[in-house]
């Protein structure tokens, strides 16, 4: 019967041997690829830094601020073709009653620029 105890605890033992290996072995892999994995990490950062230095160094200055050219002065004689189609308008609605005489004053004033 001292044979049939032994068998139990030694099979005990092994099975807590092979359960201990192979957490080791796998932590130990874990271990490794996260190390591996924060060297890719910081291999990329590097790289990253790199190609912006030299983007930095390579792009081409800001061109100087150029002053806007000066608007154009209204053409002489004083009135476009749109300005006249709104006069225009703004007259057939005075004789029609739909504006009095202030209001058709001053809203040419207005197209006028005066």
């Amino acid at each position: 019967m001292p044979l049939r105890r032994r068998r139990p605890l030694m099979r005990a033992a092994a099975t807590t041997a092979v359960v201990a290996g192979t957490a080791t072995a796998v932590s130990g892999r874990v271990a490794r690829r996260q190390q591996a994995s924060q060297q890719a990490d910081a291999q990329a950062s590097q790289q990253e830094q790199m190609y912006a230095q030299q983007q930095a160094a390579a792009a081409p200055p800001p061109p100087a601020y150029a002053a806007p050219e000066p608007a154009a002065p209204p053409p002489s004689g004083g009135l476009t073709d749109a300005s006249l189609e709104q006069l225009s308008k703004l007259a057939t609605l005075h004789e029609q009653g739909v504006l009095t005489d202030d209001e058709f004053a001053a809203e040419k004033a207005k197209i006028l620029g005066l």
